[in-house]
């Protein structure tokens, strides 16, 4: 427009000349069309002010395309190479939305994550905005097989602004609904609690419900923790360990066709435990859908008469009492009999035991022997001693509260001795075990990992004296009892294996049984107790028809260490028997004594 107005004005004829002293005139070049003769243009005021507003208009524009070519510049530099600088707001900010709707991890004592919470899509309805309901759900129930039509199809026809129709949808299934382009459905972002281990221990680190409510195990016993802190709570579980001890269990149930197992594997200085398994088991993102069985918990809700495993506790308070030595024994020839009861040997002797022989062949008579001579006072105090009269103390709600005797009788002391009559939880027997042959201090289960320099520092139980007799004891009965099975080269295992019939209308049931075995490694110095147990074994060919601890549940325990100790860093060493070779001379030297006394 200025250069249109600047061409018609130069086209208009010339003006007369002025004088040279008009300010707004100027003098043409020598050889003008004007013949020569200086001329003269005249612009005039509205020329002027016409071309000073067009060069202020084409500077601004000039000012302005510079500005937002430079702002524009300026962002991509920013997005592009300094994006990292704004990832930590970023960062805050989404982590602070977490701790208003999510939970902190969990972990195990290596900080694998076992439970944590991810960003989900849920799906609901404005049911208003929705023109054929029916097209709608049956379009829907492609996309997500898992919801019926008709559910649907009632749903989306209520008139509702607002329906739930699936909460925490997976990216997929987000994806195949959003593909729908069905007018009134929506997406609410929420968060889902995931298991990335799946059925590896659900029974440990527990299940929430749709809006992230701990419901059960750790989950729920740390529900106001885990929903206060964004820093993990870590366990003393160790993930490896969980593993192989799943995976030995399980194959024993299948072996034997038992309807559950269970097992425990613990520090015996701190009481941490680094596995604990009960099968079967469920998948704790459905927990709905898994049988009562299943959520059942055999390792700390579930108690049980253990059986012979029971002679160690009725062994060391018989030593801790001083009410006899190793040298000591009794004559188990002669059945016990009380009213209508008789204890009897599952395989007898029939000839004087020492102590050691006796827990080494599990006799029952012997045992009862001890349990008697130390009296019904003695022993209830002792097994409250080594927590086996209150429920494990352990970080869980599902804890099982022992069966006690009331009136604990003569005959209850006589059973309890060799483990009938007294009902306990597989968490509680380990951690009893534990105290004992760990130097005789408490080790009180603990599924939270602990700082190791306050391991050791519990509550005596048993002096020093009777902790290191029990391992010799329990080393003898793997080198030569009943726990042959369990005794695995390089790791000097101890243990006891027992069997005891199941309570069943008033009496016991003759082919219901619970197989387990108990024992530690190294004996030398024990690091670890070992518990498994196998609920209603059948006896199989190969074992000869037996279904008891020693065929069925000292393989696992033997199986399990081999398999455990490089993870947990026990070395292996010789399988000498520095710890037993003097017990064996003394049991030798008083079996042929007694042999030519009695001729």
């Amino acid at each position: 427009m200025i250069r249109r107005f600047i061409t018609r004005q130069l086209r208009q004829p010339l003006p007369p000349a002025r004088p040279e002293s008009d300010p707004y005139a100027r003098a043409l070049p020598k050889g003008d069309l004007s013949g020569g003769r200086p001329a003269v243009v005249r612009v005039d005021g509205a020329t002027k002010q016409a071309l000073e507003t067009g060069r202020t208009r084409l500077l601004v524009a000039a000012v302005s395309f510079t500005l937002a070519f430079t702002l524009i510049g300026w962002r991509l530099v920013d997005l592009g190479l300094m994006a990292d600088q704004h990832e930590p707001s970023l960062a805050r900010s989404l982590s602070s939305d977490a701790l208003e709707t999510g939970r902190a991890d969990i972990v195990d004592r290596n900080g694998i994550v076992l439970a944590t919470t991810m960003p989900t899509a849920s799906l609901y309805a404005n049911t208003q905005h929705i023109r054929n309901p029916q097209r709608a759900a049956e379009r829907l129930a492609e996309a997500l097989p898992d919801l019926s039509p008709a559910h649907l199809r009632a749903k989306l026809a209520s008139g509702r602004s607002f329906v739930w129709l699936q909460r925490n949808l997976t990216p997929r299934q987000q994806d195949r609904v959003n593909r729908l382009g069905i007018p009134g459905l929506y997406f609410q972002r929420e968060q889902r609690r995931f298991y990335p281990h799946g059925a590896l221990l659900p029974h440990v680190v527990g299940f929430t419900d749709v809006d992230n409510q701990g419901l059960a195990g750790i989950e729920q016993s740390f529900d106001d923790v885990l929903r206060a802190s964004a820093k993990p709570l870590q366990l003393s579980i160790d993930l490896r360990v969980q593993h192989v001890l799943a995976q030995e269990l399980a194959g024993a149930m299948t072996e034997f066709r038992a309807i559950g197992a269970a097992g425990v594997v613990m520090d015996a200085r701190s009481g941490e435990v680094l596995a604990m398994v009960s099968l079967p088991t469920y998948d704790p993102e459905k927990p709905a859908a898994a049988p009562a069985d299943a959520r059942f918990n055999r390792a700390s809700l579930g108690i049980y008469e253990m059986g012979s495993v029971f002679k160690l506790f009725t062994t060391a308070m018989a030593l801790d009492e001083g009410i006899v030595d190793l040298n000591d024994g009794y004559d188990v020839r002669q059945p016990i009999r009380v009213a209508r009861f008789t204890i009897r040997d599952y395989h007898p002797k029939n000839r004087w035991l020492s102590i050691p022989e006796i827990l080494m062949y599990s006799s029952n008579i012997g045992t009862v022997h001890m349990a008697m001579d130390a009296g019904t006072p003695r022993q209830k105090e002792f097994l409250g001693r080594l927590g086996l009269l209150q429920p494990a103390g352990v970080e869980l709600s599902e804890v099982g509260q022992p069966l006690v005797p009331s009136p604990w009788r003569e005959i209850n002391t006589m059973t309890i001795s060799y483990g009938h009559g007294l009902a306990v939880s597989p968490l509680q027997l380990t951690s009893a075990v534990a105290a004992m042959i760990n130097g005789g201090t408490e080790a009180r289960a603990t599924l939270l990992k602990q700082d190791p320099a306050g391991a050791g520092k519990g509550r005596r139980v048993v002096a020093a004296a009777t902790s290191e007799k029990m391992r010799r004891l329990m080393r003898l009965v793997v080198v030569k009892g009943t726990g042959r099975k369990a005794n695995t080269a390089g790791y000097v295992v101890g243990g006891k294996t027992g069997t005891a019939d199941k309570p069943s209308g008033g009496g016991y049931a003759r082919n219901s049984r619970i197989a387990s075995f108990v024992g530690a490694f190294p004996m030398d110095d024990p690091r670890y107790v070992v518990f498994a147990m196998v609920d209603e074994p059948k006896p199989t060919k190969e074992t000869f028809g037996y279904a008891t601890g020693g065929w069925v549940a000292a393989p696992i325990a033997g199986r399990l260490i081999e398999r455990i100790g490089p993870l947990l860093g026990v070395a292996p060493r010789g399988d000498d028997n520095e710890l037993i070779e003097q017990m064996l001379v003394d049991i030798e030297t008083n079996a042929e004594g007694r042999q030519l006394a009695s001729n």
